[in-house]
């Protein structure tokens, strides 16, 4: 028999796993043994972890045991999940080895080739419609709304989303467009239709592509916006305007300069450009269990290393806007939705893929609210351009919450 004692050991590694979590107000439970934060904080939430395999590998990396123990139900949260994970979020300090050895090889096993790429975007995206209708919105917008008023619906805000993007570019009738991850086709629709542009919409998810062209011959835009399933450098058309929204997270940085000579190459130096992006206010790997079981290849730029697309082409940056606490907002409203949809998911999908996903919905509320995470939106331009708006102020016309409601109740997608 050793002699360090059962619960010896135990408590010896719940103490390890505090010191990598820090004085978050969280308890932490396994069978007798039990380790209290030292704060005069109220504890928010109990930790319980059954078997000690769970705890050595909690010990070993807290994110990836916590993310794999959760979704497999080895470990229960007692309290409020996302602001168990955001007080997690502000008070945990250095990585530890495992963590960091796992994170750099993601980074090179999931790197954003054009074949990667392709691997990366299936895994997450063409799940399947049917799962992601469930918990989106009507249009099957999967990036940040923005809400004219924190009571504002779902639909409405990202409603105003699309009108916000489209004021920041002051897009004209007649003007040509590429829309490079283009998601189910929303935003390229709303062009076409309320804008009166063409659009040439690129993605290499075969189920949203197949979704975004059936909606636009619905619509009857098929003639204004053309869906292509093809990686973004393939681009080689001249364009008016450039947009991105919510794809620049997966391109890698080894990839910002190609990007940048793909857009340079499509509006030269007289077009102009926007770009909408989870980002960081410092360099650092996204979360390696969300790279592994969610979003393989991701990474969140921050400002200055998201310049490394425009820089060196002469891009003017126009304007900068955070909306991360709409981002939070959004993840809330999804999250909110997946809880509702959960036991359709479990039987869909099973109950180890419904706890992940509603852990990766609400680790990342906590992550916008805590300030893991940004939300960037860059508006640019070519050097030469003479695009260079006076003020914001057309951009903050009152969105009418109340029309767009109403609308949504007579609209079907």
């Amino acid at each position: 028999m050793s002699p360090t004692t059962t619960s010896g050991i135990d408590e010896k590694l719940l103490a390890v796993l505090r010191r990598l979590l820090g004085p978050a107000p969280i308890a932490l439970v396994l069978g007798d043994a039990r380790n209290l934060p030292e704060t005069s904080e109220p504890i928010i939430a109990t930790l319980r972890i059954p078997e000690r395999s769970t705890l050595l590998s909690m010990a070993l990396d807290p994110e990836v045991g916590f993310g794999d123990a959760y979704s497999t139900g080895r470990v229960e949260v007692d309290g409020d999940l996302v602001r168990t994970l955001e007080s997690a979020y502000q008070s945990s300090g250095t990585r530890p080895w495992l963590w960091r050895m796992r994170s750099k090889w993601l980074t090179w096993s999931q790197a954003n080739t054009r074949s990667g790429s392709a691997r990366n975007i299936h895994h997450h995206y063409d799940l399947s419609n049917d799962f992601y209708r469930l918990w989106l919105d009507e249009r099957m917008l999967y990036t940040c709304a923005y809400f004219p008023t924190p009571e504002a619906s779902l639909e409405a805000a990202q409603e105003a989303k699309l009108e916000m993007v489209c004021r920041k570019l002051r897009l004209q009738p007649g003007e040509t467009v590429v829309e490079v991850g283009c998601g189910w086709g929303a935003l390229a629709i709303y062009m076409a239709q309320h804008y009166g542009v063409g659009v040439k919409a690129y993605n290499i998810s075969h189920e949203q592509i197949t979704y975004a062209r059936e909606w636009a011959r619905r619509e009857g835009v098929s003639n204004q916006v053309e869906f292509i399933e093809d990686d973004y450098r393939t681009v080689k058309e001249k364009f008016d305007v450039f947009c991105s929204v919510g794809m620049l997270e997966h391109v890698g940085p080894d990839h910002y300069r190609e990007l940048g000579q793909v857009i340079h190459r499509a509006i030269g130096d007289t077009g102009r450009g926007f770009l909408h992006y989870i980002g960081r206010n410092r360099p650092a790997p996204l979360s390696v269990w969300i790279r592994k079981h969610i979003f393989p290849g991701g990474y969140p730029p921050t400002i200055r290393e998201s310049m490394e697309v425009l820089e060196p082409q002469s891009f003017s940056v126009l304007d900068i806007e955070n909306l991360r606490m709409h981002y939070a907002k959004t993840l809330e409203h999804w999250l909110a939705r997946f809880d509702a949809a959960f036991e359709n998911v479990v039987r869909e999908r099973g109950v180890e893929f419904a706890r992940m996903w509603r852990l990766y919905l609400a680790g990342s509320v906590a992550a916008f609210r805590s300030g893991r995470l940004q939300l960037f939106q860059v508006l640019f331009a070519g050097k030469d351009s003479r695009f260079m708006p006076w003020t914001r102020e057309d951009l903050y016309t009152p969105f009418d919450q109340e029309i767009s409601d109403q609308a949504w109740t007579r609209a079907t997608y």
